[in-house]
């Protein structure tokens, strides 16, 4: 499979592009106004311990204290492999009934110390945020505290010894974990060897594992000093990180649009792997890197609903504040003769595409996907593969269930940050985030109650209803008796007035005489 990243960077905007068979399948932006905490470690104080949710808060700083689950306080020692560590593991989306780790990757339940034996209200602890704020939550923070490098994942309070599961030769994975026992010293922490690892050198096993250690020391000696809450430990920038956590001999080629970035990127790899600065380019046209590659118009419908599939199928993603439900249609492919092949055709096209949106879109937490019905198990289990398979090419962990009794796969997807809908986008101030508005008819009927309130009151003899164009236009079309059968009926006198700078749904009502606007009195629905 071909890789590649793209490198567009501004001075107020980062955009990191990663292409697999020249299809946009990840989009990460940075921006100074909204920067990302996850892997920063900073000293924290408790502000709140809760026994009934075995939890506590802790303010770090922010504008919303950071939620700490018991699951985070406590180590877990037992295990002999572990994930790629490129981000501090996210844990569960919400505790579990005893406290374990439910949510995100499908996390194994374990029994905890109850967390008002572990902290206390106003204790000082250093943490390390292991998930952005998203919506109304603050960050999630962990005292588990994870240093990635480029070969390692060093743990300081953990024993843990393991091997990234996606480094697969099983000569490879002992060597490695025989290597990283053997260089670690004794009680010193615990570490992941990471993927970009295979045919790791012990030389550069040493000369990283200082470094990480280092760095370590370093924040223990700036947390003793700090007075929390405060920041102690600042992660990667977006493209630093991505050179570190993604950039190896699988990836074919970086470009990059910016001289400074260029020379900070090469001079690294010079440091780490030489061999690797000849994959990286400087772009130096006049078109813009992104539009070379085609790749504006994918970005803008990452925010579009509906995605059309190869075959003429469309699938439609709609987030909503608990899950984001995923629906498959055939739209306008009717295959030949057999209908069962033209549904799986299509749910197989839907499976790779629905993977490929949920990285683009970086979605998280709970998808629930409602592909066409098939009556074959043979067919529907071809479709659970093939999706299965297309997400595990996902660096963020996911878990795709069984197809269920109503013929919906559900599963999850790792949630650090939020997802590119919520960070490029705001609710609509006309439907207000609903994504409908009330149609004129509905308006109109809406007018007619606002009417008979303020007739019904007795205090307005003389009414002016202002409305948008679209709405004065479908009244006097297709109801051109309303306001007169209303004055006759209600004994007023009533006058009609469009406004384009009215939203589409939106009514007032104005006292012809004094200018009074009695909109918020009669305009009740």
């Amino acid at each position: 499979m071909k890789r590649e990243i793209l490198v567009n960077a501004t001075a107020r905007e980062t955009r990191v592009a990663i292409l697999e068979d020249d299809l946009l399948v990840e989009l990460m932006v940075d921006r100074p106004d909204a920067a990302r905490m996850v892997g920063d470690v900073y000293k924290g104080r408790v502000e709140a311990v809760l026994p009934g949710i075995q939890a506590a808060f802790v303010d770090i700083g922010t504008e919303k204290a950071a939620f700490l689950h018991v699951s985070d306080v406590a180590l877990e020692e037992d295990g002999d492999d572990d994930d790629d560590g490129s981000e501090p593991d996210e844990g569960a989306e919400k505790p579990s009934a005893n406290g374990g780790g439910g949510g995100g990757g499908g996390g194994r339940r374990r029994d905890y110390p109850p967390i008002q034996e572990v902290l206390k209200k106003g204790q000082d602890l250093v943490v390390q945020v292991s998930k952005e704020p998203i919506s109304t939550k603050g960050p999630r923070v962990t005292a588990q505290i994870s240093l990635p490098g480029r070969f390692l994942v060093y743990m300081p309070g953990s024993s843990h010894v393991g091997v990234s599961r996606k480094i697969e030769d099983r000569e490879e994975r002992a060597r490695l974990r025989a290597l990283a026992r053997e260089v670690l010293p004794e009680k010193s922490g615990g570490i992941i060897v990471r993927t970009v690892s295979e045919d790791l050198t012990r030389e550069t096993f040493e000369r990283e594992l200082k470094s990480l250690m280092s760095t370590w020391q370093q924040i223990q000696k700036k947390a003793k000093r700090a007075r929390a809450p405060a920041p102690v430990h600042r992660e990667a920038k977006l493209t630093a990180g991505i050179i570190r956590d993604l950039f190896s001999q699988k990836v074919d080629s970086l470009t990059v649009d910016s001289k400074n970035v260029f020379d900070e990127i090469v001079a690294y790899l010079e440091q780490v792997d030489p061999s690797l600065v000849q994959r990286v380019h400087l772009y130096s046209d006049a078109k813009p890197l992104f539009d070379a590659y085609d790749l504006e118009r994918e970005i803008r419908d990452a925010f579009q609903r509906r995605v059309n599939l190869p075959s003429g199928g469309y699938i439609i993603v709609e987030p909503t504040e608990a899950l984001v439900s995923i629906d498959v249609n055939t739209g306008r492919y009717t295959g030949k003769k057999d209908p069962e092949k033209t549904i799986l055709k299509t749910n197989v096209d839907a499976a790779k595409e629905i993977a490929r949106q949920l990285r683009l879109r970086d979605v998280g937490g709970i998808i629930v996907c409602d592909f066409i019905d098939m009556e074959s198990k043979a067919n529907r289990d071809k479709v659970l593969q093939e999706l299965r398979q297309h997400l595990s090419r996902d660096r963020a962990r996911t878990k795709a269930f069984q197809v269920s009794e109503l013929g919906l796969i559900e599963m999850t997807r790792q949630r650090v940050r939020p997802s590119l809908y919520h960070t490029q986008t705001a609710a609509c101030p006309t439907c207000g985030g609903s994504g409908r508005i009330f149609t004129p008819e509905t308006v109109v009927r809406r007018i007619e109650r606002s009417i008979r309130r303020a007739a019904a009151d007795g205090k307005e003899r003389q009414v002016t209803v202002r409305v948008h164009p679209e709405v004065a236009l479908f009244v006097i079309e297709q109801e051109p008796k309303f306001l007169k059968d209303l004055e006759k009926s209600l004994k007023l006198t009533l006058a009609l007035r469009d406004d384009p700078l009215l939203q589409q749904d939106e009514i007032r009502l104005i006292a012809t005489n004094t200018q009074q606007d009695l909109s918020g009195k009669y305009n009740l629905g």
